[in-house]
């Protein structure tokens, strides 16, 4: 499906509403530097943000948003998108993975990477070594 500039203007809202870097026990240690959003094929929106820790610990805020989607036992999605402050930006290498591993129909799931352009995931991802 293809997402009106309102589907990406909603989804990009739910993003940046969860971005707000804090600090956490030590300098150098933050989480939510950037927010994610990720709309499901049953229409619902499910939000993260991202944890950066010591010795690549933490995680993308795409990897939280796909947690809290798994804990309601749906796997297909829609459309994807990060924003750290103003910045809209597309998924890490793992982020990609997990997606696409999550379930194979997320191939063909819209990313956001401007208010007015979005390419699928398999674009991002060509000869995916899973397909």
């Amino acid at each position: 499906m293809i997402q009106t500039k309102s589907d990406r203007s909603e989804l990009i809202a739910a993003a940046r509403a969860v971005v707000g870097e804090f600090k956490l026990r030590e300098e150098g240690l933050a989480a939510g530097g950037v927010g994610a959003a990720i709309r499901t094929s049953q229409g619902n929106i499910y939000t993260g943000i991202c944890l950066d820790l010591s010795c690549g610990l933490g995680f993308c805020a795409e990897v939280a948003a796909v947690a809290k989607m798994l804990e309601q036992r749906e796997t297909r999605i829609e459309a994807v998108v990060a924003v750290g402050g103003e910045t809209i930006m597309p998924p890490c290498g793992r982020c990609r993975e997990t997606i696409a591993q999550v379930d194979a129909h997320n191939l063909d799931c819209k990313v956001i990477l401007a208010p007015d352009r979005e390419v699928t995931l398999r674009e991002l991802l060509p000869e995916y070594w899973l397909a």
